[in-house]
This record gives C-alpha cells, structure tokens and sequence, in this order.
C-alpha cells in the first residue's frame, strides 16, 4: 500500500493523482488531516484516512499496513520538526519500509529560514533505519504568479531578488516525480536535487507575464525591506509579509539554481516552461 501525507493539499492532490496512474486506486491511500475535504477521492476509489501531524497517539493506527509513504513537509516551519517526528516514529513502529520526504534544494547549505526544520528532518530520516529519498524540491514556479493579475494590471512585477537565477518549475513537475520514487520504493533511495531546467529571474517571470497576457509588465527590483513593506501594503500580514521579503532577497544570491536536472530525469521528460505555467495560470484564472 502507498500513502501520501497533506493529501488535500495541492502537492498530495496531484501526487495522488499521479500515483494512481501507476497503481490501482485500490492501493493508494490518502492520509488528510481532514478527511471530508478528501471526499472527492473516497468517491473515486482512494482510501481517504484521518491523518493529523498533531495527534501524533493516532498516527500509528492510521499508517497500518502501509509499505511505502510520502511525507510532505508540514507548512507549521515552527513546529515541523516535531511533527515529523512523530510521524517518523509512527512509521517506524508499524513497519513502514520506505518513506519520501520533501525537503527544499540545497537544504544542507541552504541559508533560507525553511532549511533548518528540513536539514533536522533528513537526519531523523537517516537515524531511523528506514530506506527513504530526499526529494529536494525548488521553488514552484507558480509561486511567483500569486499575484499575477495585481502585476499585469500594474505592469510592474515586485520583489527583491535582483538577477538571481531560480530553476522553477511547475508543481505538477515535483507531485510526478514523487509518486515515481513512491512507486519505485527502496530502489530510488537516495538524495534528489530536483529543479526545472531551465532557470529563471524575475525579469523573465514579467516578460512571460507580458507574453502571455499581451500587455507591459516589467520587473521592479526593491530592497528587501521595500519590498516587504509593498507586500504590506498590499495586504499581506507583516510577519508573512517579511518572511515572503526574506525568501525573495535570498534567492538573489542564486540559492535556488540548480542544473542538475534531476527533475526531469526522474519523470522522464523536460521540466515544464515557464512560459507554460504562466499560460495555464492565466487561463484557469480568465475561466
């Protein structure tokens, strides 16, 4: 049996739906912190069950009879660690035989605020005794569209990352590459480096924004304090706000680069463009 953590997210949605492209549905369980928003996937055949990082006396019990496990990180950064723990030791007490994480590229030189919780984790991992894959995943690419249409409107894209490289790429991209490793169990044990192949700036992010949309967009560099302070501005919460400001300034020093294309190796074709995921972004918002 397979299980994905954070299965109504949007990672673990389209994981499991990967996943089922590879096994019958009968063999993939969704493990939901909520299990009524994964009703969607009972009523196609999934078995959806109650998984909490926070009740940790119950992750035992609902990780019975599963072989191989996907843990996607939990958004908590502050109280991670120990979730993962707990769901570590759950694994370890049922028998779980192999287990992917998604951590963050680079993330055992990665000067990022998210890092430390990942770094902590792999080694809990590798403490275990488990077979497990490190799945190092980069930024989305759709994370530099939250706020496309304010941008296109505007015709200036913000942020703070100077002309940093990011290798992006689409969400779908790291969700097919997970169930491959899922799929493949103690064989694909192992650390990943997984990014897009071909990196991107800002710069680029607005003009495939212009492209896509047929109206001027270019990118407006600010320091990382400015920029934070226009995310105020915008309506974003200041302590969000200064945590988006910090990832922006970090990736100026190209932290999220990567060639090794791993990404592409392990889901067997190229990586999504850029170009691509601003289309379809666009899209789905005019529909």
């Amino acid at each position: 049996m397979f299980a994905i953590t954070g299965a109504t997210g949007q990672l673990g949605r389209l994981t499991i739906t990967s996943m089922i492209e590879r096994q019958p549905q009968s063999r993939v369980v969704a493990l939901a912190r909520d299990p009524a928003r994964a009703a969607n996937l009972a009523a196609s055949g999934v078995e959806v069950r109650a998984f909490d990082y926070d009740a940790p006396d119950a992750l035992a019990d609902a990780l019975a009879g599963i072989d191989r496990l996907l843990l996607i990180s939990s958004d908590d950064v502050a109280r991670r660690t120990d979730q993962h723990r707990a769901v570590i030791k759950a694994a370890t007490t049922v028998g779980v035989g192999f287990i992917a994480y998604t951590s963050v590229l680079h993330a055992d030189t990665n000067p990022l605020s998210v890092a430390p919780s990942h770094r902590a984790t792999e080694a809990m991992l590798r403490d275990s005794g488990i077979p497990h894959a490190i799945l190092r995943n980069g930024w989305y690419s759709e994370n530099y569209l939250i706020g496309a249409d304010a941008a296109i409107a505007q015709g200036t894209l913000l942020g703070s990352t100077g002309t940093g490289r990011i290798s992006g790429a689409a969400r779908a991209d790291y969700a097919e590459a997970a169930a491959a490793v899922l799929a493949a169990g103690a064989a694909a044990s192992g650390v990943y480096e997984l990014a897009g192949d071909e990196a991107f700036t800002l710069s680029d992010v607005a003009a495939a924004l212009a492209e896509v949309s047929g109206r001027p967009v270019v990118y407006c560099d600010l320091s990382e304090a400015n920029y934070a302070q226009a995310l105020e501005q915008g309506g974003v919460p200041a302590a969000f706000a200064a945590t988006l400001a910090g990832f922006s300034a970090g990736a100026a020093g190209g932290i999220l680069a990567d060639d090794s294309r791993a990404l592409s190796r392990l889901i067997g074709r190229p990586t999504m463009p850029l170009r691509e995921v601003v289309r379809r972004a666009l899209a789905s918002v005019a529909a």
